[in-house]
């Protein structure tokens, strides 16, 4: 055992790469200070050139980025003049469509009542279409209402007759007396404006005031006329036929905008509008047949009433 232990040689106190780890100088050079400090100040100064440039770019960006009030000045100037655009559209096709009836009631195409009922069908109807061209800014349903406010002045001027236009006053008029403008023609023009300047195209009560006024009335008095045969109990100037026609035409005409305006997100569509809309017509039919529509008129009495149901409802 201990010849054997004897030749076993010891084991080594070092690893063998004992030399590679311990092979580096003992001192630094004279140079490594400088450097140490080179390396830990070099960042320093790259970043505060970086901060510097970073301050410079940020000022320049400043004096080139618009500020809060001239963004907000552009944007109300853009949707002013969009606007005006529309204001001119709207009350340019308005205009053409009361020429091209000045000139079939001039040309006699069309019996003069049913032409002055195709009047009161066409244009308040029409009239919606344009609504969705305006923007969504406070001023556009006064600059959408220029149109109608401006044929309520027409209308009184012509009904005191400081203006002259026969083929107007026959084409608007039951009996070609200019006088009349003064009642059924202001108050169809001053309804229109009021729909627009006031309640606006995201109100279900415009879309009934103008409806049941343009659609429903108009189209009572054509099928009252041609196949109303028989006579209300309480009033014998009026129709059944003239006053289903007129709930069923106001009805169906609310019914159709209310979807054409919900595509354009003014309004949602539900069906509990819907019936809303079938209340307030057939209410404005009945008031229509009533005597009390023939003593005033029924372009006041039908708008008062779908505004005054319509607020219940809506």
């Amino acid at each position: 055992m201990l010849s054997l232990g004897a030749q076993v040689s010891p084991l080594p106190s070092s690893p063998p790469h004992a030399p590679l780890l311990y092979s580096r100088p003992s001192s630094p050079s004279p140079t490594a200070p400088a450097a140490v400090a080179g390396a830990a100040s070099a960042p320093r100064s790259l970043c505060f050139l970086g901060r510097s440039r970073s301050r410079s770019r940020f000022a320049a960006e400043l004096t080139r980025r618009p500020t809060m009030a001239a963004a907000i000045s552009l944007e109300a100037g853009s949707g002013l003049a969009h606007d005006l655009g529309s204001a001119a559209v709207t009350a340019g096709v308005a205009l053409a469509l009361l020429k091209f009836y000045e000139e079939l009631a001039k040309r006699g195409v069309f019996e003069e009542k049913l032409s002055r009922k195709l009047v009161h069908i066409s244009v308040g109807l029409v009239f919606l279409l344009f609504w969705p061209l305006f923007s969504s800014g406070t001023y556009a349903p006064f600059l959408a209402a220029l149109a109608p406010g401006v044929n309520i002045i027409r209308m009184f001027l012509l009904g005191i007759g400081l203006m002259k236009n026969e083929a107007m006053v026959k084409s608007m008029s039951r009996s070609g007396d200019y006088r009349e403008l003064l009642k059924g023609p202001l108050y169809y023009a001053t309804t229109i404006t009021f729909a627009t300047s006031v309640l606006w195209r995201s109100s279900p009560i415009a879309i009934a005031l103008v409806c049941n006024l343009c659609a429903g009335d108009g189209i009572a008095d054509v099928v009252g006329r041609h196949l109303g045969k028989e006579k209300l109990p309480y009033n014998p100037n009026k129709s059944y036929a003239g006053s289903i026609a007129m709930a069923v035409a106001g009805f169906l005409a609310s019914v159709g905008y209310m979807h054409y305006f919900h595509t354009f997100g003014f309004i949602e569509e539900t069906w509990y509008m819907a019936l809303g809309f079938l209340v307030v017509s057939i209410a404005a039919a009945l008031v229509e047949s009533h005597p009390i529509s023939t003593e005033l008129d029924d372009n006041l009495t039908v708008p008062l009433t779908s505004f005054l149901v319509g607020s219940l409802i809506f």
